[in-house]
């Protein structure tokens, strides 16, 4: 993929002296995902990476962030409340000068041809957790001379986000399902709950949410999917407030 060098010199050094543990070092990273629970092991990543971290919840805040400044690495989940991460991801691509990085992200593996369709550099697949991968992903889209000198650690490290952030992605499920019968929302949180309970690797939620999404793709029914999720959610959050 061509790359246009005079943008990656005005975002990235060309040399970059960073520590072993910390190879991300004086980058940027934009992280454009609706999830706190997924915003949260980002945060964690970014941390122990040495990179500094931004993020947009939707298409329309990470537009008013590209409009102040330009990361080194934006990071963009698929499925986002006001459209497609595609969408975003084809707009970075197309930027002149261009974003030196941009990854796509998603739960569900079969985003990962959507992703690099558009332009991504590369994908990460949900759950987010090992800081190895991490920053793998994101040195490994870096051009050769913009990549730290020296010797790099490779850390078999962990992130656990905060469960507090699991509960409010939670209590927004339970929210926007008490309030809304709407096709769009329905088919917004079978994506988003899936996501979450995919990183929270809760895999009878996640089964649940992938059914409802199933079942509204092919017309069928949904009280029965929508019931079941309700209880799941609630629940969770019951067990949440009890701990």
């Amino acid at each position: 993929m061509h790359r246009n060098t005079t943008a990656v010199h005005d975002e990235i050094p060309l040399w970059r002296a960073a520590p072993p543990g910390r190879p991300l070092t004086g980058l940027t990273v934009l992280v454009v995902e609706d999830s706190r629970f997924a915003s949260e092991a980002m945060r964690l990543l970014c941390l122990r990476s040495g990179a500094r971290i931004r993020r947009a919840d939707c298409l329309r805040t990470a537009a008013r962030h590209l409009q102040i400044y330009r990361p080194a690495v934006v990071i963009v989940d698929m499925g986002l409340p006001d459209g497609s991460g595609a969408q975003l991801i084809a707009q970075l691509a197309a930027m002149s000068p261009r974003v030196p990085v941009v990854l796509g992200l998603s739960g569900d593996p079969e985003n990962e041809a959507e992703a690099l369709a558009a332009g991504a550099d590369g994908f990460i697949g949900k759950p987010v957790e090992s800081l190895a991968h991490f920053q793998h992903a994101i040195l490994s889209a870096l051009p050769p001379e913009a990549r730290p000198t020296g010797l790099r650690m490779v850390s078999e490290e962990t992130v656990h986000p905060d469960p507090g952030a699991l509960r409010d992605d939670l209590a927004h499920v339970a929210e926007v399902l008490a309030s809304s019968s709407d096709t769009g929302a329905i088919d917004y949180i079978a994506r988003f709950l899936a996501g979450v309970a995919r990183s929270a690797r809760d895999e009878p939620l996640e089964q649940a949410a992938t059914a409802l999404a199933r079942d509204h793709s092919a017309g069928r029914a949904l009280a029965a999917d929508l019931a079941r999720i309700s209880g799941l959610v609630q629940d969770r959050l019951a067990a949440a407030g009890s701990a």
